[in-house]
């Protein structure tokens, strides 16, 4: 299993497909993985990095608090050590303020970037979501803390679908046999890297071409946030899904995967 040293940690990575490299990154809680239904249509046209952020899944999962910067400063490194000199990434939440660190500084690294439900500040709305999500880890079994992350980041018709709740019960029993569950330590120091990040005045700064997606139904990082984003950074383009939240990646699925593919493949 591939992992390269990197900022004073072991990062685990994997690959998918082949040519113009595309950096995954993943979201509070979740190992880079979780990008397979995504990866596997876009490895179709990309070289597909997925790596775990450090914290979870096979990287190294040291004491924090982390920043997204020392975050984008792990994958600076990993794309030193894979050879890349430049690549279009695209970051989920947590990793949608990674991405905009690793554009912030590393700009020759980054180019394009896809920021998918992400934030340039907190608020106290969103502060406190973090800081309840760390006493849930503490206090609930892994089956009970994922389904309240699904309740979270779901909006009404996913659950209302037949297949698709049933694809949200297999996930909660598969977080009671996790063989590699994230540490409470590791969740608290990725939640202070998501609390601690501000860069709206610097986000000016990004020149790569950026795309900012979202639901405007999500109630872990609302729609004003992406907007805020999109804003700031020059040229950006803006879309924001009907009736989908923050896992709107996967509520509008076969929209989302053509729209990002067809999307990088242009920039």
């Amino acid at each position: 299993m591939p992992h390269v040293e990197t900022n004073g940690i072991k990062m685990y990575y994997d690959e998918r497909g082949s040519g113009d490299p595309v950096l995954l990154i993943m979201g509070i809680t979740a190992p880079g993985g979780v990008w397979e239904a995504h990866a596997n249509d876009w490895s179709e046209h990309f070289r597909c990095i997925l790596g775990d952020n450090r914290g979870v899944g096979l990287s190294d999962k040291p004491e924090g608090p982390y920043s997204s910067a020392m975050m984008a400063d792990d994958y600076a490194g990993l794309l030193d050590a894979l050879g890349i000199a430049s690549a279009r990434v695209v970051g989920v939440s947590m990793g949608s303020i990674i991405a905009q660190q690793l554009a912030l500084r590393h700009p020759a690294k980054v180019r394009s970037t896809v920021l998918m439900c992400p934030w340039a500040r907190c608020d106290r709305y969103a502060k406190s979501v973090f800081k309840h999500m760390a006493d849930c880890k503490a206090r609930l079994t892994p089956s009970e803390f994922m389904e309240w992350i699904q309740l979270l980041i779901f909006t009404k018709p996913f659950w209302d679908n037949d297949e698709a709740y049933a694809g949200l019960v297999d996930g909660r029993a598969q977080a009671d046999v996790d063989a590699n569950p994230q540490p409470l330590h590791a969740l608290e120091a990725q939640a202070a890297a998501c609390t601690g990040h501000d860069v709206l005045a610097e986000l000016g700064k990004i020149t790569c071409p950026t795309l900012v997606i979202g639901g405007k139904d999500d109630i872990f990082t609302p729609a004003w946030m992406g907007r805020e984003v999109a804003a700031a950074i020059p040229g950006a383009e803006l879309h924001l899904y009907d009736n989908a939240g923050h896992a709107f990646h996967w509520e509008v699925m076969d929209d989302f995967n053509p729209r990002v593919r067809d999307w990088l493949l242009a920039h």
